[in-house]
């Protein structure tokens, strides 16, 4: 099978036969092994599952559970949680709050510290597998600008895998993107979507 081919491996399969490390995957005997469902293309290990893991310069949607003398601690849709000092924003959050930050460094125990933090108001938050992320976002962003030129909805995408959603078609749009999700593995899936979303508005944009 070619590079340019894709398929699915199972936790144990045998992705390489030299040793490299990449997310997903472990090495053993010289030989690199997948620790999770994925999927091979391109020479490239893309899990399909797996939990959040905060990484330095991402941004991610997180929700204040706790405040501190000194600042609060953010649930990131992680089995980590995210810090974000008092000295990082202008303003107070309470418990409950959902906001948009910044992950600035991660320490041993995967901890994240947040910075740049925005609260959002109104709208909704939606939550898919992280490692779906960038097939809402597209190649370029191209399948997020779809998104938001069909539904004329403002869309916010966290790294984690939460998603804000406010104003437009926010129906349509929760719609469409389980549909991506769903479809994520699959080829010409922008061109369904594209199809998906003319039908349903009723439009040739």
């Amino acid at each position: 099978m070619s590079d340019s081919e894709k398929r699915i491996v199972l936790p144990g399969e045998t992705v390489s036969d030299s040793p490299y490390r990449s997310e997903g995957t472990f090495v053993e005997n010289g030989k690199t092994y997948a620790s999770i469902v994925s999927l091979m293309y391109e020479g490239k290990v893309i899990p399909l599952k797996g939990y959040y893991i905060p990484k330095y310069s991402d941004y991610a949607i997180g929700i204040v559970v706790e405040e501190r003398f000194n600042g609060y601690v953010v649930d990131l849709n992680s089995p980590y949680a995210g810090q974000l000092s008092s000295r990082e924003s202008r303003e107070q959050f309470k418990i409950g709050d959902v906001i948009s930050a910044k992950i600035i460094s991660v320490n041993e125990v995967k901890e994240a510290v947040l910075v740049e933090p925005r609260r959002f108001w109104g709208g909704e938050i939606i939550e898919i597998e992280y490692v779906k992320v960038p097939r809402v976002i597209g190649k370029n962003a191209s399948m997020l600008q779809l998104l938001k030129q069909y539904t004329k909805t403002d869309i916010f995408v966290g790294k984690n895998g939460r998603i804000y959603l406010k104003g437009g078609d926010t129906a349509l749009t929760s719609l469409v993107i389980l549909k991506i999700c769903r479809e994520a593995h699959t080829s010409g899936l922008t061109d369904r979507v594209k199809e998906f979303l003319e039908k349903e508005t009723k439009t040739g944009i």
